[in-house]
């Protein structure tokens, strides 16, 4: 194992300029290409890299005319549209720093988020947001102006910027330069207070062209393009955003993830991204339905020789008899998958935690190469990413070209490079406890570096368990291995300062009525329904069994209790990025973890 690795850069650090020359250039070496689709209806209509930078410049303006100074604050709280997008480009155009807030959020963290960052403007998606604003409005009157998205406030915008000279609006642009904030994200927070990542145009631009020049197959293929639903919000469908508009990928967005699948199917897109959950989700769901359709033995054989001929690819490559079988079972149901998530999809982008290496090789079976990534909102995204050529199944990738990881001597995980914050806003003392002075950031995770320079995540720093007998437990491990069973939705595991490691699990609403079905059941049951019945009871406890499989005994999960109520962001157990809040969670069934060791 390595203690240390780095990546040339591909692309130097800017010494000019702001992110957006992206969309200048754009207009001035391709104005025809279609560089956005916008849902209307059952169709797709185009937007081209001239008619964007029009829109932007627009609206831009009119931020100007609003009163909106150079380097002011402003939120933007929506949903992944187009109009995100938009109003990101503009804002930069008019000398302003972006706050994303999410849409989900409570009234209590819009204000936070406003209060801290000083914003003195905000977009809002719709009438709904706009209400959670106006319950906190009386606290925040420095925020004079808010735009609706769903009113049509853009239009309006547009039209009050016309006193707005093109030079007087280049002049603003102009004070954009590298060093210049683009952007403050609030961390979504597993505890306490968001801090503030303060993200500058250098960092993002770094980042952008360097993924960019790692992973040109997959942004600048032929008919490269993209279906955008994670949260913009994020920086991880953030940094998905920005490297779209600078490659000219063809970006969509989607904003109801209920509707994912039709969307998929009609956009088409070459490659997408995801968190692991959405993944697990995609396979639970193809397993459950092959059940329920009869099929489930040739499912479960075809997901065994998927990954089985992925693993081969890492060892040389599949022999007569694999080859064989996997040309069936692409035939029978690989090719019915990749037509589910549209058809054309080559490239899976998954960040936000490890996938895990069943998974991994499952869709690389299928055909759809997951490129895995790591980081956080405080490295612009991703530090690590696997690249086309270049995957080791299971591990994070390499450093993206320009950045550097080494391993602490406590196992934590050290990053380095051009795209790393440079503090929390307003949080000198925060920032001194993750940020060297000489430029290596704490992550705050354990994992380790093979020879090849692939990094494993293997737990949170935070997350170490301490065993009563002293045995240091990182639960991620079979943490990735019980969520991956059908039936659960989540699960948390425990035993700090206890003899044994023990585990909360919560089942999956949305797998439930099909599992309920092949077993003969009521399929209106709940997961409340189940907290006594023998066979849900026994489907839990193989789950356990099968993760125990991948961790030693004294990491292996002695204890268990089932739990009826679903983690949700609403309900405040999950982050909006769909990291566990641990703390809450621990807190909330502080009384179901005692009774454990009791």
């Amino acid at each position: 194992m390595l203690k240390e690795f780095s990546v040339p850069a591909m692309v130097p650090a800017p010494t000019a300029g702001n992110l957006t020359d992206h969309i200048v250039q754009n207009a001035e070496t391709n104005p025809s290409k279609v560089v956005f689709s916008l849902q209307r209806g059952d169709a797709w209509v185009g937007v081209t890299a001239a008619q964007f930078l029009d829109e932007v410049k627009a609206i831009a303006k009119g931020i100007v005319a609003s009163g909106v100074g150079a380097g002011e604050r402003v939120g933007v709280m929506s949903r992944t549209r187009y109009e995100w997008t938009l109003v990101d480009y503009a804002i930069w155009y008019a000398g302003g720093i972006s706050v994303p807030v999410y849409e989900t959020s409570s009234a209590e963290q819009v204000a936070w988020n406003l209060t801290d960052s000083g914003a003195v403007a905000l977009f809002a998606e719709s009438g709904k947001n706009k209400a959670v604003f106006d319950q906190v409005a009386p606290d925040l009157p420095d925020v004079t102006r808010v735009w609706v998205f769903d009113n049509d406030d853009l239009e309006p915008l547009k039209a009050s910027g016309t006193g707005v000279s093109d030079n007087e609006l280049e002049a603003r642009r102009a004070t954009v330069q590298p060093d210049t904030l683009a952007t403050i994200i609030y961390t979504s927070g597993t505890t306490g207070r968001p801090k503030g990542c303060m993200l500058t145009h250098k960092n993002l631009m770094f980042e952008v062209e360097n993924v960019i020049a790692g992973l040109k197959n997959v942004f600048m293929g032929p008919g490269a393009s993209t279906l955008l639903f994670l949260p913009v919000a994020h920086v991880f469908g953030r940094l998905i955003q920005l490297g779209a508009v600078r490659a000219q990928t063809r970006l969509g967005h989607a904003p109801d993830v209920k509707q994912l699948l039709p969307l998929l199917q009609s956009f088409q897109p070459t490659f997408v991204l995801a968190v692991p959950r959405v993944f697990e989700k995609i396979y639970n769901s193809a397993q459950q339905k092959a059940a329920a359709e009869g099929k489930g033995n040739i499912f479960d054989k075809a997901a065994h020789t998927a990954i089985e001929y992925s693993e081969a690819l890492d060892e040389g490559g599949a022999g007569f008899g694999l080859k064989l079988k996997h040309g069936l079972f692409d035939k029978l149901v690989y090719k019915k998958l990749r037509a589910a998530m549209g058809g054309q999809v080559e490239w899976a982008v998954s960040g936000g935690a490890p996938l895990g290496a069943r998974l991994g090789h499952f869709f690389r079976g299928i055909g759809i190469t997951v490129l895995e990534g790591y980081g956080l909102t405080e490295t612009s995204a991703a530090t690590t990413i696997s690249r086309p050529g270049s995957i080791e199944v299971g591990a994070v990738g390499q450093p993206f070209p320009g950045a550097s990881v080494k391993v602490a001597e406590d196992g934590e995980l050290l990053l380095a490079g051009g795209q790393i914050f440079v503090g929390y806003w307003n949080n000198p003392t925060a920032t001194a406890e993750v940020l060297e002075p000489d430029g290596w950031f704490h992550s705050g995770d354990i994992g380790e570096i093979d020879d090849r320079g692939f990094v494993r995540i293997t737990g949170r720093k935070k997350e170490l368990i301490v065993t009563a007998g002293g045995k240091n437990v990182a639960p991620a491990v079979v943490v990735d291995r019980l969520r991956s069973h059908a039936r659960v939705s989540h699960c948390i595991v425990v035993g700090d300062e206890k003899p044994f490691v023990a585990a909360i699990v919560t089942l999956d609403p949305e797998a439930l009525p099909m599992w309920l079905k092949v077993a003969g059941k009521d399929e209106s049951l709940t997961p409340a329904d189940l907290m006594e019945d023998a066979e849900a009871l026994a489907e839990i406890q193989g789950a356990v069994d099968e993760a125990n499989k991948a961790v030693s005994d004294a990491e292996a999960i002695k204890k268990w209790v089932l739990v009826p109520d679903e983690w949700t962001e609403e309900a405040g157990q999950m982050t909006p990025s769909m990291k566990l809040k641990r703390g809450v969670v621990q807190k909330e069934y502080e009384a179901q973890i005692e009774g454990i060791y009791a």
